[in-house]
């Protein structure tokens, strides 16, 4: 009976991506219990469509699939899936559909054909099947339910390749297994039941080394550079909690993955192809990329949806769009219609959460229920997001940063090989990555970190400043450091993980989740952000809040399309970031290199992935009446970004050597990188003059219209729009900073810094700045500021001796005045004039001090 049942199952979706299956090799391989398949194509765009990726494979391939049914042990042996090399590579869609893509290819066609027979078959196979009176009501729902929470899934040697322009991006693990586990993470075949609504899951990654090279023009990659992560192991915890045993989706989702330790590698020609891939993340997450080009259309019936049931439901049919604020929609503002704009990444992704969560398509048909009962259930708790939270969490992270030179081997006709040096280092400790949100209302990412440094290795470009030889400290070649470190922090950055065995999940309890943006910003304020983290600190927050009355955020229903609740939603975004005490040093060798990176990411001829707009005034001005205007009033939605630092110190350091004239044109486009010519020039002075610069607080908040375009193409038409409309017709920024003094210091043979002379005591000062967004609508209106700035200095004090203007001199022109660099014997009779008379004042207060309490008298006014 179990095999009947099971076998149109599986054929209805394995048929799907497999090619040239034959439906009697599968059956007479699972009576045995092992299925294994060779060397087939799997119809990766058959899963591109349903899920809708904004990639598409260009080719995949599976050597083996093994499938492993214990038939007589089912409800107690898991099913094991075992995949032996899976291959696939992708590339970003343009708008040019393949033929293998179009709704008229015979090979979808016909898989959606056998779909439809295999589901006819299942049908007819349920109603024929003898009712057992054993077998209570839902049993084989029970069973399903079971079989499917407990498969073990391995992959081994599995290969994932993106393609665009010049850059090939590979992904290898080695092996990939996940598995259902008990509560306390080790492997157990569970099930969920009425006293523990949960169920939980390990994945297991084994050696990943990802891949970043460059392809010639005709797609052939000469050399193969470093591996940006070489033999990665990690691991990913997740956790579905039910409300009963009935639901069919999980109310709260948990993925934690947790990294002990990666080494990241770049060289300076993979640096400007790994800054491209960042650039397309952030493009699909602002969806700035369209799967069509302009003047295209997507054919709705291209996606073939399931034989068996949507998996995801009604919900796409009934969420409305809310992507822009709903005042803006029941006035029509806008010049296009919200199904042309392009679909962000995090709806993309929201879109099918569903689909991986959800383990029965419909399988109240087979069963015997009612469809039609169970379609208002369906749609019920479709209505009803479940909260999700995916979590990274690792221990210590290496980012090392490599120039790379060609080499000729002895012989003429050997091939070139690279040999890459390593120039620069960023060593991170306890780091948190954290996604919390509930559908489209709610959106919260937290990121932070205990601490980091950042350290100079080796020479760069022929100055041996930091090689073998040099004997130079390690506390000169560390220029940054921000934070504490593990030993002194603990693991605060685990908190309330999955890793954390103090997290309610561990312990047996429901986690509780804040899901209101008031008490989000009252719980997770920048103190609490730096007592967990310590170097960094950031908390992005987006919501859409119901102003109607009717409901919470967290129960709300945004989906429900009733016109009723349009222009009742409010849009909220904010970003705070914290930055802890950090030490900044500025000299020589920091500097080359991080201008190095510069010039290294800007080598490159790569088209951006969202051209700005021009700033074009549309002709078709909208008039509003005064209850519209009352309206637009009431609520315009805006993006804050806070950005504090605590505690800084940066010391600028005398030049060393300097090679900013062969850097700095490069940055500026000026010339290319190739006319470079090394150079030695390098002298160690000591004791090094230095500037220290100390602040105790720097806060800078930044303030821009949500929807600007649209709310200036509104507010311009107004004849006389009011001083609150035209307020968010601006950008903002403000800039306080507190506790700003300098001073003159120096470097010692042991690394160490002598005590500051002090230049410019300690004063605070604020600036506060607008810009006029899109100009061009205000042509007309030549009263309308474009720009206006305020700047606050309540006082400013800056002393100095002769020797010490000399000195501020001498460093200043060691970076601006290029070989002109003042002799290192002059220098040091100015620091020996700068610091020595300090010293001697200060012994003279100390004895005249001693003096005075010895005598038990009261000072006098000469004294």
């Amino acid at each position: 009976f179990f095999f009947f049942f099971f076998f149109p199952i599986l054929m209805s979706y394995v048929n799907r991506y497999i090619k040239n299956l034959k439906p009697s090799d599968l059956q007479l391989s699972l009576w045995g219990g092992d299925v294994v398949l060779s060397f087939f194509f799997f119809f990766f765009f058959v899963l591109e469509q349903e899920l809708k990726l904004p990639f598409t494979f260009l080719s995949g391939h599976i050597h083996e699939l093994r499938i492993h049914v214990p038939w007589t042990k089912l409800g107690s042996e898991p099913v094991v899936i075992t995949i032996n090399t899976m291959e696939c590579i992708l590339k970003l869609k343009d708008g040019i559909q393949d033929d293998h893509e179009s709704c008229g290819s015979n090979s979808t066609n016909r898989s959606t054909t056998e779909n439809t027979k295999s589901s006819i078959k299942l049908r007819r196979i349920q109603q024929a099947a003898p009712t057992d009176p054993d077998l209570p009501p839902g049993y084989v729902q029970s069973l399903i339910r079971r079989v499917v929470n407990n498969v073990n899934i391995v992959i081994n040697n599995l290969i994932l390749k993106y393609v665009e322009d010049d850059i090939v991006l590979s992904v290898n693990i080695t092996s990939a297994e996940c598995y259902t586990v008990g509560e306390l993470w080790d492997r157990a075949f569970m099930d969920i039941s009425a006293t523990d609504l949960v169920l939980r899951k390990v994945i297991n990654f084994s050696d990943c080394t990802v891949c970043l090279d460059k392809r010639n023009a005709s797609g052939k990659i000469e050399f193969y550079q470093d591996p940006l992560l070489y033999k990665c192991s990690f691991r990913t915890r997740l956790h579905f909690t039910y409300d009963n045993l009935n639901s069919k989706m999980p109310s709260v989702i948990k993925i934690h993955t947790l990294v002990e330790s990666l080494k990241l590698s770049i060289t300076d020609q993979q640096l400007p192809m790994f800054i491209r891939i960042m650039q397309l993340g952030i493009a699909l997450y602002y969806g700035e990329i369209g799967s069509f080009k302009e003047g295209e259309i997507e054919d709705p019936t291209c996606h073939n949806k399931d034989m068996l049931g949507n998996i995801t439901g009604s919900e796409d049919e009934t969420r409305i769009d809310m992507q822009y604020p709903t005042q803006y929609k029941g006035q029509e503002l806008y010049s296009q219609q919200d199904e042309e704009q392009p679909q962000g990444w995090v709806s993309w992704a929201w879109s099918f959460v569903p689909a991986i969560v959800s383990y029965d398509d419909g399988e109240e048909d087979f069963v015997g229920n009612d469809p039609a009962s169970t379609t208002h259930q369906q749609k019920a708790q479709a209505l009803k997001d479940p909260i999700v939270s995916i979590g990274f969490y690792c221990t210590k992270a290496t980012v090392t940063f490599k120039l790379t030179e060609m080499q000729a081997e002895s012989s003429y006709y050997s091939p070139q090989k690279v040999k890459s040096k390593e120039v620069l280092c960023w060593e991170q400790e306890g780091t948190t990555v954290e996604a919390l949100m509930m559908g489209e209302p709610f959106f919260d990412c937290q990121i932070g970190f205990v601490g980091c440094r950042a350290m100079c290795l080796k020479g760069i470009m022929g100055v041996k400043d930091f090689e073998e030889n040099m004997n130079r400290s390690q506390t000169e070649a560390c220029f940054f450091i921000c934070g504490e470190n593990l030993s002194t922090k603990g693991f605060t950055y685990l908190t309330n993980s999955l890793f954390d065995y103090r997290s309610p999940e561990n312990n047996g309890t429901r986690a509780e989740f804040i899901l209101d943006s008031t008490h989000h910003k009252e719980t997770y304020t920048e103190i609490a952000g730096m007592q967990r983290f310590g170097a960094f600190y950031m908390d992005y927050l987006y919501t859409m809040e119901n102003t109607s009355g009717k409901g919470s955020t967290n129960q709300q229903d945004f989906s429900s399309g009733k016109s009723e609740d349009l222009g009742t939603v409010q849009e909220k975004s904010t970003k705070s970031l914290v930055i802890g005490p950090l030490d900044f040093r500025l000299d020589s060798s920091a500097v080359h290199r991080i201008l190095k990176m510069i010039v290294c990411a800007l080598e490159h001829e790569y088209e951006p992935y969202s051209r700005l707009k021009s700033d074009i005034k549309d002709e078709n001005e909208t008039i509003l009446n005064p209850e519209e205007v009352a309206f637009l009033e009431e609520y315009i939605p805006t993006r804050h970004t806070s950005v504090t630092l605590l505690k800084c110190t940066c010391t600028i350091s005398m030049a060393e050597f300097n090679l900013l004239d062969h850097l700095l044109p490069v940055i500026m486009g000026e010339k290319n990188s190739s006319n470079f010519m090394n150079t030695t020039n390098f002298q160690s002075l000591r004791p090094l003059p230095s500037i220290r610069i100390l602040v105790d607080k720097i806060n800078v908040e930044h303030s821009v219209p949500m929807y600007a375009e649209q709310l200036v193409h509104v507010v311009s038409s107004l004849t006389q729009p009011s001083d609150n409309l035209l307020h968010y017709c601006y950008v903002h920024c403000y800039l306080k900073i507190f506790g700003f003094q300098a001073g003159l210091t120096s470097l010692d043979c042991s690394g160490s810094y002598c005590l500051p002379v002090p230049i410019i005591p300690s004063f605070s000062t604020a600036l506060y700045g607008k810009l006029l967004k899109l100009p061009t609508y205000w042509t007309k209106r030549s009263q309308i500021a474009i720009t206006e700035g305020i700047f606050e200095l309540p006082n400013l004090t800056i002393q100095a001796t002769r020797a010490q203007t000399l000195l501020l001199q001498a460093i200043y022109q060691s970076w601006s005045h290029l070989g002109s660099v003042s002799s290192s014997a002059v220098i040091e009779a100015l620091i020996n004039e700068v610091f020595l008379s300090i010293e001697i004042g200060c012994c003279y207060v100390a004895q005249v001090d001693l003096e005075l309490l010895a005598s038990n008298d009261p000072p006098t006014s000469t004294s």
